[in-house]
């Protein structure tokens, strides 16, 4: 069980890291290309969500694989583990846009 959580734990802030990260080191190369920085932290941010998912789960199909083949066996507490990792990875993703979106816009709803 420590395990799974500390897995939990590493994909939330692995895919956290990669929108921040991602979106940061962008913000320079706008600045350098003299163009709106915010403006583009914050398409990047968006845009590399995904990306983030995926760099946190290992990989594209094969979690979707493990889920499928785990459910086709009758064996539903790996599956379940599974989709929980791939929806923490998607929290930090998610919160990492949040705090892109915060910094960009100062926390103004507008």
């Amino acid at each position: 069980m420590v395990n799974f959580l500390t897995k939990c734990v590493l994909d939330f802030f692995i895919a956290f890291g990669v929108v921040l990260g991602g979106s940061m080191l962008g913000g320079i190369a706008a600045v350098l290309m003299m163009e709106p920085p915010t403006l583009k932290m914050l398409h990047i941010s968006e845009q590399i969500k995904i990306w983030a998912l995926v760099a946190a789960v290992g990989g594209t199909i094969d979690p979707i694989r493990f889920i499928e083949s785990n459910l086709a066996e009758g064996y539903i507490s790996p599956a379940i583990k599974q989709i929980l990792l791939i929806v923490f990875a998607f929290i930090g993703a998610q919160s990492g846009t949040s705090l892109i979106y915060w910094i960009c816009k100062g926390g103004d709803s507008n």
